[in-house]
């Protein structure tokens, strides 16, 4: 069982199924499905995360226009330590999410004061001298989470899922120290080998993984001097891409801290992102274990085979 700390924006979601993208705002949308709960990259990974059975520290902020219970909601099997989710702020980060059968989304994103508001880190330097890894995003108040990190010589995992060039500047101290790194390719605007490549030069990671949604990722790796691409695989049939890229990432960090295989890793962590997108909720859709093992077996059915660095292709 893997300690892992978790931090970053927590948000209330409001999830509408309609016919298609764009549509038609003029008109009133009758009898579609409207999904309402927490939700947010940092909540997704600790469900995520919790599933798979690992001891997660939850680290995340919410205002005090909500019953913090609302977390933990009835029927997920799940019941987190909210004493990591401060509520100092006014009000709670707000997404608004539209999606089509097309995997086509519009989002509406309001994050309220969370920008300006501080983590008091006298709760997270005793919990993260006994975790065994960060999972952070580029939110403001995670910065001290990495200075914290990099003092304890704790293991980085970075999800930096819009990046843009012209923001980099903003987020070099996250950058400069993660041991892994997670990107979509949503807003990545040259190659994809290249961006992998030059940011494997730029700031030596041991992993990058670039997500790119229903074509699959790439998968670079320093140690086994690899940079190559994986297929995404069919599990459920789609019908929410919502939290697919966090269960990817929460996934292979769980099994790659676990066997320091990061192609088994990888290859767990794009089935658990096909699985997540067969539900429309956002805190539906994680596996057990025991669950990605049935699935992991199914799909490859490999025989064990061991590379130059003795490390397990399966």
């Amino acid at each position: 069982m893997n300690k892992i700390v978790v931090a970053g924006i927590t948000q209330l979601e409001t999830v509408v199924h309609v016919d298609k993208i764009p549509f038609d705002s003029s008109e009133k949308i009758y009898q579609r499905p409207v999904f309402i709960g927490g939700g947010g990259d940092a909540y997704n990974e600790a469900l995520a995360l919790t599933w798979l059975g690992d001891e997660v520290y939850f680290m995340s902020m919410a205002g005090r226009d909500v019953n913090i219970n609302i977390f933990n909601p009835p029927g997920t099997g799940i019941d987190f330590d909210t004493t990591y989710i401060l509520q100092n702020m006014d009000y709670t980060p707000n997404e608004v999410i539209f999606y089509d059968d097309d995997q086509r989304q519009m989002i509406f994103e309001d994050l309220k004061g969370i920008r300006d508001v501080g983590y008091d880190l006298s709760m997270l330097r005793p919990i993260m001298s006994c975790a065994d890894c960060l999972l952070v995003s580029n939110a403001n108040f995670c910065r001290p989470f990495v200075k914290e990190a990099v003092a304890q010589n704790k293991k980085i995992c970075l999800n930096l899922r819009y990046y843009r060039k012209e923001k980099e500047i903003y987020n070099m101290d996250f950058l400069e120290n993660a041991n892994i790194m997670y990107f979509s390719d949503d807003s990545i605007d040259m190659d994809p080998y290249d961006f992998v490549r030059d940011m494997a030069a730029r700031f030596d990671p041991e992993i990058i993984i670039l997500g790119q949604g229903k074509d699959g990722l790439i998968l670079y790796d320093k140690r086994r001097n690899i940079c190559v691409h994986y297929n995404s695989v069919a599990t459920n049939k789609v019908k929410n891409t919502l939290g697919a890229g966090n269960a990817l990432i929460a996934t292979f960090l769980h099994y790659f801290l676990e066997t320091g295989d990061s192609v088994r890793a990888i290859k767990k962590g794009l089935l658990c992102a096909s699985y997540k997108t067969g539900f429309e909720r956002t805190r539906e859709g994680y596996m057990t274990p025991e669950q990605v093992d049935q699935w992991h077996n199914l799909i490859w059915n490999e025989e064990k085979v061991t590379d130059k660095y003795g490390v397990s292709e399966q």
